[in-house]
């Protein structure tokens, strides 16, 4: 989740400034930088339990602690509730899962040292505290009600709307933690492309990395537990958006998307002012009886567009945001995959010819089945793993051509072996661990903190 907004930027007095606001992200290719984020849950060696903010145990130790290596805080009414360092940003969800905002880097190489350095400096922190970091996808042991509130003002208005829109909301903020890349484009025809491959192909990176099998220590019958949550969330704000496969999608088309997506807050001197479920159209009208003092900002449009949760998300580049926290290597292997499909054109042009005749209601068919099924899902009368295997051989395509390499003259390829043992062998992470808790794990959670530590 973002942290506060530094500027609240122009007023916004047309909607075309909205439509420029995407626009004016389009890069030329050489300028294209590659941006991964990752959550994960901390919790207490001593007895698993998730970590409060308060405390010399706490989340807000831990953000302390890291002030060592040069990090600096950023405070909400006196708290730390984010870091900043080197074009780096770590943050805060709701129920303290704690999040890398890498910055934007050149290859994969930079992204795997970025990623090692953050996790090498967290556990010198959590080692000191008696605590530690768990890379899944959904809490497999802790209910809403034993994990606590960070000290956040969007997240006290977000908890309160939350459960107006679905059942699950909760269990979003609370209990999920995702990987995602965020990557660029050069055009508006560029940027169209690419979400389409990457919102139809989500599913099968959602499956290749299910990875949350458990809901409050028992198997959930789900191999993404986390991605069964977006199906119940908020309906105005989540879902497989239809329109972006329709003639005329475009950066306009989004605008209206977003514009018709309620409200959940506006930032004023320092404080959240609740206005959820209001509309974004009457704020620039200036018709919100809350807000009827304060003029519409792009400020306020930068943060508006934070508050869709889709699985392939626009703003000054695109989100994907389809796949369960795990390990260190499949930190790395997410953007190995998309970068690998978008980032060259001859291949990115091969991506979309495998997917462009796919239908509407099948796109449908792929997000409903992958959250229980994963890579066994069937479609077009072949696995889903089977799929995966002639993906993966493309993105591998995309890294070569790339050629980007490491001091000792490796490309970029080797992020996506771990992937390509998961597609080969048909078995989502999560069946590896439904397989260790049947068996070596005697029906218990508890070894997954140990074995999925970071």
């Amino acid at each position: 989740m973002s942290r506060p907004p530094e500027d609240q930027g122009a007023p916004i007095t047309d909607k075309a400034q909205l439509v420029e606001w995407f626009s004016s992200a389009a890069k030329p290719r050489s300028a294209w930088r590659v941006g991964t984020e990752h959550e994960k849950f901390a919790f207490r060696l001593s007895d698993l339990r998730r970590l409060p903010y308060e405390g010399s145990d706490g989340i807000g130790a831990i953000l302390d602690g890291l002030t060592r290596f040069g990090w600096e805080p950023i405070q909400e009414h006196g708290k730390t509730i984010a870091l900043t360092h080197s074009g780096c940003a770590i943050t805060l969800e709701p129920g303290g899962q704690f999040e890398l905002s890498g910055a934007p880097l050149d290859n994969l190489h930079q992204t795997c040292d970025e990623v090692h350095s953050h996790l090498a400096q967290v556990k010198e922190i959590c080692d000191e505290l008696g605590v530690g970091m768990l890379g899944l996808g959904f809490d497999p042991k802790w209910r809403r009600e034993d994990i606590g509130w960070m000290p956040k003002g969007r997240y006290a208005i977000m908890k309160r709307y939350m459960p107006l829109k679905g059942s699950m909301g909760i269990d979003m903020m609370k209990r999920t933690c995702t990987v995602q890349v965020n990557l660029d484009f050069e055009s508006e025809a560029d940027m169209v492309e690419k979400y389409r491959i990457s919102l139809a192909l989500q599913p099968l990176a959602t499956a290749l990395f299910a990875n949350s099998p458990f809901v409050e220590g028992k198997p959930s019958g789900f191999t993404s537990f986390r991605s069964n949550v977006w199906t119940d969330t908020d309906p105005d704000r989540c879902g497989m958006l239809p329109f972006v496969f329709e003639d005329g999608f475009g950066y306009e088309r989004y605008v209206d998307y977003l514009l018709d997506v309620p409200m959940y807050f506006a930032y004023r001197d320092n404080t959240y002012i609740d206005v959820a479920g209001q509309s974004f159209r009457d704020f620039m009208a200036g018709t919100l009886p809350d807000l009827k003092d304060h003029t519409a900002s792009m400020g306020d449009w930068s943060d508006h567009t934070t508050t869709v949760f889709q699985e392939v998300r626009l703003k000054k580049y695109i989100e994907m945001r389809g796949a369960d926290g795990g390990p260190w290597s499949r930190l790395c292997a997410l953007p190995a995959l998309w970068v690998g499909l978008l980032y060259d054109k001859g291949v990115q042009d091969q991506a979309w010819q495998l997917c462009k005749d796919w239908t509407v209601a099948e796109h449908q068919e792929l997000r409903d089945a992958v959250p229980r099924d994963g890579l066994k899902v069937q479609f077009r009368g072949r696995s889903l793993a089977a799929w995966g295997q002639d993906v993966l051989a493309l993105a591998r395509e995309g890294l070569r051509r790339r050629k980007r390499l490491d001091s000792s003259g490796n490309d970029e390829t080797g992020f996506l072996s771990v992937l390509d043992g998961i597609a080969s062998s048909g078995r989502t992470p999560a069946e590896e661990l439904l397989e260790a808790y049947d068996t070596r794990w005697g029906g218990s959670v508890d070894p997954v903190f140990e074995e999925l530590r970071y």
